[in-house]
């Protein structure tokens, strides 16, 4: 399962004129501005197409209503962003969220996260991923100063790195659910060494979905604007919304891919979801 989490803000802009004085309602603020329940609908959208993928690769007879409902059930927009704001919360602690809210109410601010939606929701569909992925390969390589900006914004928020640890973790998760719901016989150490092995495979394909979406996300973007993006994201406080939301994206991924594992293992199984 691919963890599909790249920019370190939630794609929407908000900028409150003062901040609440209990330390929780900042966060909360925070997340619903940079579009939290947006980027969770889309979410919602890549995992329903992915369980019809997986319905079709995986189980037993296909894709049957039971299943594509336990998917739908599974992919709870309400349950998401809850999972997303703990994760969250719990890794921002007390970062002052001032110079985010600042950044992402400008006119600058809203285009980046305009386009960073329309992206992400266009890359759902098959070809657009497709066409999206050769245009990085054509640049890949080569002297590109739009790609050495966003190879500054990659690797100074560790976004590789971390979107393979997300995607492994998920996958153990998958197995772990697997395994549990006696689909499969299967150690944990089996199970990290099945996953491990995928590493290579799940890192590429990281790498390359990544600046595939940054180029079409941030295409008709000038070089100053995002040049600014890239220096908010390196700032403390962009440094620390980044890792927030790993954390609140990789917990909810893990336990999405526990419950979808779980629930194959049902169908595999023949009971019912």
């Amino acid at each position: 399962m691919h963890l599909r989490l790249v920019a370190p803000a939630l794609l929407a802009a908000f900028a409150p004129t003062s901040l609440p004085a209990d330390p929780l309602e900042p966060v909360g603020a925070l997340l619903e501005g940079l579009g939290l329940s947006e980027i969770v609908q889309i979410m919602r959208e890549e995992g329903i197409a992915y369980g019809r993928e997986m319905g079709v690769d995986l189980l037993p007879g296909g894709v049957s209503p039971a299943w594509d409902a336990a998917v739908r059930t599974i992919y709870d927009t309400d349950a998401m962003a809850d999972m997303v704001r703990a994760g969250f919360a719990a890794s921002f602690g007390t970062t002052d969220p001032a110079p985010l809210l600042a950044f992402f109410g400008s006119e600058t601010g809203e285009k980046v996260v305009s386009l960073e939606l329309s992206a992400r929701a266009a890359m759902i569909e098959d070809p657009v991923e497709e066409a999206a992925r050769d245009a990085f390969r054509g640049l890949d390589g080569a002297a590109d100063p739009r790609l050495a900006l966003i190879e500054r914004f990659v690797d100074g928020n560790d976004l590789v790195e971390s979107n393979v640890v997300g995607a492994l973790n998920a996958s153990y998760a998958f197995y772990l659910g697997l395994a549990d719901g006696d689909a499969i016989e299967m150690t944990e150490s089996e199970i990290v060494s099945e996953v491990w092995s995928q590493e290579p495979e799940t890192r590429a394909d990281s790498r390359e979905w990544l600046y595939s979406y940054l180029l079409m996300a941030y295409g008709p973007l000038s070089d100053d604007e995002l040049a600014d993006y890239v220096a908010l994201s390196s700032s403390p406080e962009g440094q620390a919304m980044t890792r927030a939301l790993f954390a609140g994206f990789n917990g909810m991924y893990a336990q999405i891919s526990y419950a979808l594992g779980l629930a194959a293992a049902g169908q595999m199984k023949g009971q019912d979801l």
